[in-house]
């Protein structure tokens, strides 16, 4: 069996005219992609989006801004709640979909606690990933 973490964590999703709507975040990790934390956001047993996070990524955002491009994450504090800001972005542009963005907002502790639990799996720093079965995986799935 493969070491696995997941947890739900109520987060708020940030809609037009900064309106907040609860949804649920489904956050997993798996020693098996030991670099990465899955997040699933549902609402009301729909399917929103789907992302994959890098995890050191992930604990710096808690602690200071980091990220470029698809995802930004910075911590944000809302009265007496600390909160990480996970900024995620889809689509391109230049090939006429338009960017879309979406703001959720998750409680840090909730992250810190996951993340904790993460690493009774894989110890920060101790991550492995074999390249060859990655590379043998992408090519089978391009057909090169």
């Amino acid at each position: 069996m493969i070491p696995f973490v997941h947890r739900k964590l109520t987060v708020q999703l940030v809609a037009a005219h900064a309106q907040r709507i609860r949804v649920l975040a489904h956050m997993s990790y798996s020693a098996e992609d030991p670099l990465a934390v899955t997040a699933t956001f549902t609402h009301e047993g729909r399917l929103l989006a789907q992302w994959r996070l890098d995890r050191r990524m992930l604990a710096e955002g808690v602690q200071r801004p980091v990220g470029e491009g698809d995802v930004r994450l910075r911590p944000q504090r809302a009265g007496t709640r600390n909160e990480l800001r996970i900024e995620l972005s889809s689509g391109n542009a230049r090939e006429g979909a338009g960017r879309q963005r979406a703001v959720v907002l998750a409680p840090a502790p909730a992250v810190v606690s996951f993340l904790e639990d993460t690493y009774d799996v894989v110890e920060p720093g101790h991550e492995k990933v074999c390249v060859d079965e990655f590379l043998d995986e992408l090519f089978a799935r391009t057909g090169k």
